[in-house]
């Protein structure tokens, strides 16, 4: 691998996963998702549910596979998915979408991500803004497109973006603001205040708006409110999505993006030569998801919030400061309370698995290498998990403090 050039450099370098001497490393997902079977270990590292989605939904992939629909469906998706996805964004936030030409069915949230940075990015002298820390596969991907990333950083404790950095950090070179919300990996929802800015600033230097919003209907304090609705956003605005995690079926890598006709057509052209198609037994299955009741979009975020609950207080009785999030999978703890001297929360994480039985990702895998020292201490734990499993890493957790 060391003599082997390529693009493939530039996307490991931008997710942090190539050492001064050019080797390849795996990501500390991997390293603790392996400390956790090798010490079986509670794992709330990767954001992933350990339980099935709704029973509509997986009987409509099973039927759909029983009736046929196992070959490659059209290019742009099926279109019952897609006048679902369309009919979802009206449903819950009042946006109209043609489905035919302004929605694009993709290989998951992180395909339609790759696909907009890649078509949208014209080399170095193209910046991204984003707000850190933030979702890996967002760095490989502007890097492998060549271009510059510029982070807006997310402070503790209130992890939320300061809008004088936000200003500083778009101008003139500014192609793409790309924004999750809510956030990964600190649960954090944007203000009224900064998705207004967003706009305001896209507008000011010609910027683009990419927004991650997987976590849309897992919203446990407020609401989710689609920067695409803001006066004047509409017009620049790529929004993204899928069904992974609202209908807990990340494995099947169904997701979608949405917006004017001639943005989506940019990101088919690169599409297309990604994965070309995918899942089609699983997007009429989430067309079906995308239709059900508003009893199932509560209950969903009403069961989030239990969980978020109950891994909080099982944090705070182990002694960590913790930042409550109001939405997404995960809660991030100051955990230098536990921290012996010289060490920092990547040590912590790759000890905890055989110290406590409990698996956690340090923040700083989501961060750029110049910021890591900032984000030292804080540790992301996922709640996504069933009840009993997140009572026990609680348990584990506080019975570690005493």
């Amino acid at each position: 691998m060391l003599h082997i050039s390529g693009a493939w450099q530039r996307a490991a370098r931008g997710a942090g996963l190539l050492s001064p001497d050019g080797d390849l490393t795996p990501t500390i997902f991997a390293e603790i998702t392996a400390a956790a079977v090798r010490h079986d270990a509670v794992n709330l590292g990767q954001g992933f549910p350990d339980e099935d989605g709704p029973s509509e939904v997986l009987d409509a992939a099973l039927t759909a596979i029983r009736s046929g629909v196992n070959q490659y469906p059209p290019g742009r998706g099926m279109p019952v998915l897609r006048e679902a996805v369309a009919d979802h964004q009206h449903r819950f936030y009042g946006v109209d979408l043609d489905p035919d030409r302004e929605v694009l069915v993709t290989a998951g949230a992180t395909e339609a991500l790759t696909a907009a940075i890649l078509a949208l990015l014209d080399g170095s002298d193209d910046e991204v803004v984003v707000f850190e820390p933030f979702y890996d596969s967002y760095a490989a991907a502007v890097a492998l497109a060549g271009a510059r990333l510029v982070p807006v950083p997310l402070r503790w404790p209130g992890l939320e973006p300061d809008v004088d950095d936000l200003r500083t950090a778009v101008t003139d070179r500014t192609r793409i603001i790309l924004v999750n919300d809510p956030h990964n990996p600190t649960g954090t929802m944007f203000s009224a205040e900064v998705r207004e800015e967003i706009v305001r600033l896209a507008h000011l230097h010609d910027a683009l708006i990419v927004t991650d919003e997987v976590y849309e209907h897992l919203v446990m304090s407020g609401s989710h409110t689609p920067i695409a609705t803001l006066p004047g956003a509409a017009e620049r605005t790529l929004t993204i999505s899928s069904g992974g995690k609202t209908f807990r079926t990340t494995g099947w890598k169904v997701g979608w993006i949405s917006g004017p006709a001639d943005l989506v057509d940019a990101v088919l052209a690169v599409k297309q030569y990604l994965t070309y198609v995918n899942g089609a037994p699983f997007q009429p299955a989430i067309a079906v998801g995308l239709g059900l009741p508003d009893r199932y979009f509560e209950d969903l975020a009403a069961t989030q919030r239990e969980r978020r609950d109950l891994l909080g207080a099982g944090l705070v009785a182990a002694g960590f400061e913790v930042s409550t999030p109001a939405g997404s999978y995960f809660t991030v703890a100051d955990v230098r309370s536990m921290l012996a001297e010289g060490e920092d929360a990547a040590d912590f994480c790759r000890a905890l698995p055989e110290r406590v039985g409990v698996a956690a990702i340090p923040v700083t895998a989501f961060v750029t290498p110049g910021h890591r020292a900032e984000y030292a201490t804080l540790v992301r734990f996922a709640s996504c998990k069933r009840t009993d499993v997140i009572a026990e890493a609680a348990r584990r957790l506080a019975a570690s403090a005493r």
